[in-house]
């Protein structure tokens, strides 16, 4: 009661976010570039708003865009009905869809805020190879999740570099269900 307010001053100044701030969606990839994304329509099942869409396709020896079986071809996030609660992200088997710290979603146009698997895929880190290629980090999808494979990953980099606006995204991607700083 007795303490000073103050008024930020948005758009003029920006103030991080807090670390679990639930933002924008990011596809997330393995260290060697293929999609951790499988198909399986998960988080389309448990979104209680209908936003997600996703349809599965079946990978080749010679089309491979994830580890598995499966991946998603396409996949398409409705912001307009995404009420951001997470609940697409605990589905996960994979952790593949995870939540930026990205805030700023607002458009003039209402086609532009339906996100494509290309919109929502993070960028390609150095290292990382653009699908489909054969699986490098192992010769079974079970590689693919050993703890081994995944240490490049525990680094914290940044999941994007640019967002629709323009801005660049000053978060990192959260995992729900994991401590941060452990």
């Amino acid at each position: 009661m007795f303490k000073h307010v103050y008024t930020e001053q948005y758009p003029f100044d920006f103030y991080p976010t807090k670390a679990r701030y639930h933002g924008r969606h990011v596809l997330n990839r393995h260290p060697d570039g293929l999609e951790k994304c499988v198909g399986c329509e998960l988080c389309a099942w448990a979104c209680p708003a209908d936003a997600i869409y996703v349809e599965g396709g079946d990978n080749t020896d010679e089309n491979r865009f994830s580890p598995g079986e499966r991946y998603g071809a396409v996949y398409q996030i409705n912001y307009l009905r995404c009420i951001f609660c997470g609940l697409c992200i605990e589905a996960c088997p994979t952790r593949s869809l995870t939540m930026s710290n990205e805030y700023e979603l607002a458009l003039d146009n209402r086609q532009e805020l339906i996100y494509t698997k290309e919109q929502l895929m993070a960028p390609l880190l150095p290292g990382m190879e653009a699908p489909p290629h054969p699986m490098r980090l192992g010769d079974d999808e079970k590689d693919y999740y050993t703890v081994a494979s995944q240490a490049p990953l525990q680094q914290g980099a940044p999941n994007s570099t640019a967002n629709v606006a323009g801005k660049p995204i000053t978060g990192n991607a959260i995992e729900v269900g994991r401590h941060h700083g452990s």
